[in-house]
């Protein structure tokens, strides 16, 4: 496995990555989902292809105190953060090519641009506030 499966073992070091500049890409599915299921695969694929990018896999239900307040729509839902910024969270098709694109927009704006983007829409605004894995990891240590 590429990924790493969120879970009380391994929160330290999703933390440790969160805290550093590194890119993280989280999934976040439900054990019952067959969607979640049949994608993990093209997500584990999409781990190997970027070995510099910390993936991680997420049972919304496992892992409630941690994800409780997100408003996740339907899965599978990805959120993309790089150091304190997100740049992405939003319910996507359970497609590879699509998850690889998206990544790669991401991966290509500079650290300028993304702040500039993070700020330039209220729903960008709230996924600062909202979505911020390494804030939501830290409540859920309290």
């Amino acid at each position: 496995m590429h990924s790493i499966t969120l879970n009380q073992d391994t929160r330290g070091a999703v933390a440790e990555t969160l805290a550093s500049d590194r890119w993280t890409v989280a999934c976040l599915c439900a054990g019952w989902c067959g969607t979640c299921s049949s994608y993990r695969d093209a997500f584990e694929q999409l781990a190997a292809r970027h070995p510099n990018q910390q993936f991680v896999w997420i049972d919304i239900e496992d892992q409630a105190d941690v994800v409780g307040e997100l408003d996740v729509e339907n899965f599978p839902t990805l959120l993309i953060q790089r150091g304190d910024t997100v740049t992405f969270f939003g319910t996507t098709l359970p497609d590879a090519i699509l998850a690889e694109r998206l990544l790669a927009a991401q991966l290509a704006h500079s650290e300028d641009e993304l702040k500039r983007l993070a700020g330039s829409t209220e729903e960008r605004r709230n996924w600062q506030r909202d979505c911020n894995l390494r804030t939501l990891l830290a409540a859920a240590e309290k």
